[in-house]
Order: C-alpha cells, then structure tokens, then sequence
C-alpha cells in the first residue's frame, strides 16, 4: 500500500486544461499531464483494497494497484512494465478512455475517486520521454501467416500480440493511414496522431507489415475513404494466401434520422464531418470539407461523437451549436450506494461542452426544413418519459433554424457487404456471431476465420477493442500453434 493514510490526507489532483478561448483557436492537445510530484501525491490515495474492485472495473484488466505503488515509489519504469502487461496502448486509453476503472474505485463510494487514467498517462508518457518503449521482437518466428482486417485498436492490438507470438502479421487497412477510428473519428485535440504513428513504427520493427489504401470486398455506399488509390482484395486471396484471418473493422454503419427532409443539403453524419477536419490536419487540402464556420450548428445525439461533433464546430468558428438529446437529463451526480461499482448513470460533461454551445434534453427532431433543397431549420418537439415509453408534450414544438446537421447518434453494426463477402453468420445486431470463451473464442462460422472488437461486440470503447484484441490474437495463436503463451 503507497501510504496508509494517504487517501484520508490527499484530495484528487486532476489533469490541468488550456482556457477554452486559447484551445478552440488550434486542433491540439490542450490537457497537461500530471508532474512526477502529482502523480505520486495521486498515487498515494490509492488503498491497495483488498478486493481491488478497479481491476474488473477496467475491461483490459489494469493491475492498477501494482503500478499506484510503483508511481508512488518513483519507480517508473517497473511501472510503465506492470501497464504494458495488460494494455498494449496506454497513451490511447490515458487519453480518450472514460475510465470505468475510477467508477469502480472503493475510494468513488463516498470521496472522489484516485485519478487512475491520468496515473496511466503519466507512466506511458514518460516511458516514450525516457525511450523505454521499444521494439520487442520475437526471437523464433513460426512460419504462420496472420492477415488482420482493419486497422484500429482492435487490429492494432491483435497484431502487435501475434508478432510477438513470432507470427507474419499483416494488417490492411482501406483508408490512406493506420489507426481506423482512431485517427479519423477522435478529434486531435482529444489525441494527435503522433501517439499512432510511434506505435506504428514500433510494430513495423517487431515485423508487422501494414497495407494501407487496400480495401476487403468492395466499397461500401457513403464510405469515408477519400483516397483515389483504394485497391481491392477479396476474401478468397486473403483465405489463400494466409493461415488466419482476423476481422476486427469497425461498426461503420451509423444510425440514421428517416424524417420528412432528410434528404436536405445540410444534414450530414458526422463521420462524415469529423474524418475530414482530421485529415485536413494532416496535410488534406480540404476541396469540398464540410465546414461549421458561420454556420447555426445542431447535434442529434448526445454520446461522445456527439461531443467531437461539438468541438470540432467550436474550432471551425461556428455561429451557435446545440446538441440534442433524445433521453431526459440524467441526474448531475449518481446515487453511489445503488451505482457502486458501477458504471453509473449520471450527466457528462466534455471538455467540448464546457467550450460553449448548448444542451437540449428530451428532445425530438420531427422535420429537417429547407428551401431550394438547402436545410433552413429543424422542427423540433419536446418529449417525456414514463419508463421506456415516450410520448410527445403538447404545445412544444418549435421551428429552429439550423444551417448544418450533424447526426449523431451511434453506429448500428459493421458494414455487411463485408461480412457477406466472408460467408460468416451474423447475430441478431448484424454483428458478426463470435463467442468470449478461453476455448474457441473469437472464432466465427467460418474456419480460420476470427472477428473482434466492434465488429463482433457493437460499438464500445477503445479500451474493450484493445482487450479483444489481445485476446483474439491468443485465440488466433491457439489456433495456428495448439496452444499459446499469450495472455488473456
């Protein structure tokens, strides 16, 4: 235990953030990380339970008790080692994780809980700092063949396991550059893409091969890919040419809004929105981007894209944005004797809502309105709940006005003219049928075949892609070699 008393004697010390009028002037990274001195401050509250409940709490697993000590000892590196042993990428999750580890934490049942997430962020940045993130090369290869289909946390994760396993991995990836959601959907200023690009090299050295702009199956209508030198391979060759496949793609299909005026100029899915913004970042000259700038902003959907759709408006110099939200306000704090351990429900928060703009809950969208084909405005009606029944609140409809729509409201399943194309079975979702178990899972209907991440599961979280990830490469390898040595 960091110090017995330390949880009664330190308060929680959160990341630092830029003003809002400076961060919203530039798409960086504006969250300053803890000091060595905070971080071990941080460290010392945690209480080493005896029953760590934050290790359920975080779907990979962190030992995180383990690697609290070893902050608080100072001793970074045997931490920075304790956190790679369960999470391949922790500056991915120190950053855009929502950590459900502090959720979990004994500490949140009646104080605020230890700052897991940035603890984790200090350990992996000042691994990278002191150059102790290195390649780790397998030292007999198996003569197997991997081909990993989709190139975010899921497939990154999978990959870098499997080539430590001393597997040719290759991954293919249909968009221009590696790290699928990751690096179009995620905003920079949430993460910049150089945290990608290290891992990338660090993989290209332990031997992944990466295959970008090649594309499984055919194009899909209304795919992001702005690349003109997209190339196709079909999943015979991949069948073929490999010993395994992995399919771990993303749940690319979003949730549409089917109301009178849909088809209007001005109403946009925001993956249509924010992978643009991205690579303008990076070097995309923009012709014809979809740009907030003047414009009257509404968000239809209040999840995290939701809240980049925000952000990212913030940035672009928009007139006003507003994000609605179906569901009633949540309570600003939850009722921890019934939440506890939890992920509760309770209102969120982003640092793109404290930026300005507004929120609107319990609120239904009945029309989009234009003129000329071009979107003028919303008709909009208030909603009320009564359990899981809506009904509409007479009086309350409004005609907004509204120059661009962003819809937002998740993603249903992954692309099916990709798994059609792969013959496996499919669940009620559109998901790809794939079971958890230590014995054959992550094995579709096909032999030879695995799914992870959003592709298998639905829409979840970077750190549930990268815990699939991991254990898919074991099932992989399991498969290939009778047995693994992987972890789970």
């Amino acid at each position: 235990m960091s110090k017995v008393t330390g949880f009664l004697d330190h308060k929680r010390v959160g990341e630092s953030y830029d003003p809002a009028e400076a961060r919203t002037r530039h798409y960086k990274e504006f969250v300053h990380g803890l000091s060595d001195g905070a971080a071990k401050q941080q460290a010392a509250r945690c209480m080493d339970c005896g029953i760590p409940f934050c290790n359920n709490g975080c779907p990979v697993g962190n030992i995180i008790p383990d690697f609290n000590e070893l902050v608080y000892q100072q001793d970074w590196r045997s931490a920075l080692d304790v956190l790679h042993s369960t999470n391949n990428f922790p500056e991915f999750t120190g950053r855009i994780c929502p950590a459900p580890c502090e959720a979990a934490c004994t500490l949140n049942f009646n104080d605020d809980p230890v700052g897991i997430k940035s603890i984790e962020r200090s350990i992996i940045d000042k691994g990278w700092e002191q150059g102790w993130v290195t390649p780790q090369i397998a030292p007999v290869k198996s003569g197997k063949k991997v081909a990993v289909i989709g190139s975010g946390p899921a497939g990154l994760a999978a990959a870098q396991q499997l080539a430590r396993a001393g597997h040719d991995v290759t991954v293919f990836e249909k968009n221009e550059r590696v790290g699928g959601l990751l690096r179009y959907g995620i905003p920079d200023f949430k993460m910049e893409k150089v945290h990608i690009d290290r891992r990338v090299s660090q993989m290209e050295a332990e031997g992944v091969t990466f295959r970008t702009g090649v594309l499984v199956g055919e194009l899909p209508v209304g795919s992001t890919v702005t690349s003109h030198h997209v190339t196709t391979i079909s999943p015979e060759e991949l069948r073929a040419d490999f010993d395994a496949v992995l399919l771990s793609g993303g749940a690319e299909q979003p949730r549409d809004l089917p109301v009178p005026g849909r088809e209007l100029s001005g109403v946009h899915f925001a993956m249509e929105f924010l992978p643009q913004q991205n690579r303008v970042n990076h070097g995309w000259e923009g012709q014809g981007q979809l740009l907030a700038t003047g414009k009257h902003v509404i968000v239809i959907g209040g999840g995290d894209t939701g809240s980049d759709c925000m952000g990212t408006s913030h940035r672009q110099g928009a007139a006003s944005v507003t994000q609605f939200e179906l569901m009633p306000m949540p309570p600003e704090s939850e009722y921890k004797p019934l939440s506890w351990p939890y992920w509760p429900y309770r209102l969120r928060t982003s640092s793109s809502h404290q930026e300005g703009g507004k929120r609107e809950f319990a609120i239904a969208t009945r029309e989009f309105v234009g003129e000329g084909g071009k979107l003028t405005g919303i008709r909009t009606v208030r909603v009320e709940w009564d359990g899981n029944k809506m009904s509409e609140v007479g009086g309350s409809e409004e005609l907004l006005s509204a120059d661009l729509v962003l819809l937002a409201m998740g993603f249903m399943s992954p692309v099916a003219s990709v798994l059609d194309k792969f013959g496996v079975e499919r669940d009620g979702r559109g998901n790809v049928r794939a079971g958890t178990d230590e014995e054959g899972g992550y094995v579709t209907s096909v032999p030879g075949i695995f799914a992870a991440g959003d592709m298998r599961r639905g829409q979840s979280l970077v750190v549930w892609a990268i815990r699939e990830g991991r254990q898919a490469a074991r099932a992989v390898d399991q498969y290939l070699m009778g047995m693994s040595e992987l972890p789970r």
